[in-house]
């Protein structure tokens, strides 16, 4: 009869799925036969286990920026505008005006009347 292999030795074949899926978890829970039940489980019971899927995340994020720099590289207009309106915009690459209002270091009252509330009356 053949053994279910231990949790310890599936999370860790979770976690090399997860890094060849670029953190897509149900690829990553077919790929080694578990629920994604299990891998939120996992998740919200084992704080290493997190902390290891937490970091997977940025190379997910490594892989898209360096398909970002190589469209970049190849002159794609798309990927030009969209780098330059989200690291440019300290350059003036924006679509729509950032106002920053500032309050001189006083605090600012914000009064919301909600939709369709009008403010009450003052009697006299």
């Amino acid at each position: 009869m053949k053994q279910k292999p231990t949790v310890s030795i599936r999370k860790k074949a979770m976690l090399d799925a997860l890094e060849k899926s670029l953190g897509v978890v149900t690829t990553a829970c077919k790929a080694i036969g578990i629920s994604r039940e299990t891998h939120y489980t996992w998740l919200e019971k084992d704080e290493k286990y997190k902390h290891a899927v937490n970091e997977l995340e940025n190379i997910a994020l490594d892989f898209a920026e360096t398909k970002l720099h190589s469209n970049i590289s190849k002159g794609s207009d798309t990927a030009i505008i969209f780098y330059l309106k989200t690291k440019g915009k300290k350059r003036g690459y924006i679509e729509k005006s950032e106002v920053d209002h500032t309050s001189k270091g006083e605090k600012i009252n914000i009064i919301s009347l909600g939709s369709g509330v009008k403010p009450e009356k003052d009697e006299e």
